[in-house]
């Protein structure tokens, strides 16, 4: 088919495509058990997480006064990776990536996840072949993702008019609008459909919805 009439995917990974939630909350848990914090579970997490993750550490209890947000974001990187060998993408990733492919769309995955552990990861779980190409962010803030992401255009070649980005929080939604972009966005990642249906985006509640909104033959 022609790439051009059916245009481009940018895909986030972490929660869109990366089933990670509960693996981020159990993480972080560990942080706060150490500090005698309120543990999170998953209702309170989708409410509560936000971009930038200092915020977001700061509402579920850290005093950036007694210690380092560097030295807070290591430590939960270093769980996160621990634990992250134990996700796996959602149940119907490769099928819906495969539909996308035999559609004729171009994909592409931009991450806030540190570019070479990304790499990793994709490699591992078996779904880099499907993407032209990838990129991740250079630190463990989970800062920048705008701006990885219009280098990354730059880069590529990308038509913006193309473009369909899709991810599962509401900054998704903040980096489509920041690329000039049309965004989609899934509930069944890190945010609540609540809270992402405020940006006034599409929004669907699994990634299997996807292949009816795009019109695509398969099935899930």
């Amino acid at each position: 088919m022609n790439n051009r009439k059916k245009g481009i995917i940018i895909w986030d990974w972490n929660g869109t495509l990366l089933d990670d939630v509960d693996i981020c909350i159990e993480s972080m848990n560990g942080l706060l058990k150490k500090r005698n914090l309120p543990f999170l579970n998953i209702e309170k997490y989708k409410e509560v997480f936000t971009f930038p993750v200092k915020d977001y550490y700061a509402e579920v209890g850290f005093d950036f006064s007694k210690e380092s947000f560097d030295q807070v974001a290591i430590e939960f990187i270093d769980a996160y990776r621990e634990n992250v060998k134990r996700s796996t993408p959602f149940e119907e990733v490769k099928q819906v990536l495969q539909e996308f492919k035999n559609a004729g769309y171009r994909q592409f995955l931009i991450s806030a996840m540190e570019h070479e552990f990304l790499t990793e990861t994709l490699k591992s779980n078996d779904v880099l072949h499907f993407f032209e190409a990838f990129s991740g962010i250079n630190d463990h803030h989970a800062n920048g993702k705008l701006e990885m992401a219009k280098h990354f255009f730059d880069r590529q070649n990308i038509d913006p008019s193309l473009v369909s980005f899709i991810g599962d929080t509401i900054h998704d939604f903040e980096v489509a609008e920041g690329l000039g972009v049309k965004s989609v966005l899934v509930a069944s990642g890190h945010q609540s459909i609540s809270r992402l249906k405020k940006t006034g985006t599409i929004v669907v509640n699994e990634l299997s919805d996807l292949l009816e909104l795009f019109k695509l033959n398969g099935h899930v």
